[in-house]
């Protein structure tokens, strides 16, 4: 007998919290075929057409980052210089605060590079965020502006720039600058 009251309470308590849930839960309105549906498409730039980018286009602008310096200096290559020889065409290098402050950070013995980061053929971009981690500051800057190259030997850096669709990567190979994903109507040389 005290199981059949045991059950019967079990029972009504399982009555009472479906009937609260049923409650809670919204009445669900039937979808008219008719109707426009909406949805959420993220939106991409209109300089580029595929993979196309139609920003790009002599002068060229090309981020510099801290370690292509370094390497550039142990590859004995003129940095200006070796740009145009890569790609045919008149190049502006930028280098941003972050970067500057990176090499600035490295002390005596990056001297050097700290000497042709302050070339007045560089252009100077400033930053408006804080902390100086260059790496964050290029791949933000690039989503924004589709304008640029991005110069770089990091591995890492390149991994996420090579996400980010219309921006071509210049990098160090064979003691001379090469350039990735260049679009091939600007005359950028294959190897």
């Amino acid at each position: 007998r005290k199981y059949a009251v045991m059950k019967r309470m079990i029972s009504l308590r399982d009555q009472r919290i479906n009937e609260k849930e049923r409650a809670k839960a919204p009445v669900k309105k039937k979808e008219d075929p008719s109707a426009i549906k909406e949805r959420e498409v993220p939106q991409h730039p209109s300089c580029l057409f595929f993979q196309y980018n139609t920003q790009l286009g002599p002068p060229y602008h090309i981020l510099v980052d801290t370690n292509f310096i370094n390497f550039s200096i142990k590859a004995k290559l003129d940095l200006v210089q070796s740009m145009m020889d890569c790609l045919y065409a008149k190049c502006i290098p930028c280098i941003t605060d972050c970067v500057m402050g990176e090499i600035e950070k490295l002390g005596q013995k990056y001297r050097v590079a700290l000497r042709i980061a302050k070339d007045p053929r560089f252009e100077r971009l400033p930053c408006m965020h804080k902390g100086t981690y260059a790496d964050d500051c290029l791949v933000q800057r690039v989503t924004q502006h589709k304008c640029y190259i991005v110069a770089t030997v990091d591995k890492e850096l390149k991994r996420r720039i090579r996400k980010i669709p219309g921006v071509p990567i210049m990098y160090i190979s064979r003691h001379r600058y090469n350039i990735e994903r260049m679009p091939d109507d600007y005359g950028a040389p294959r190897f």
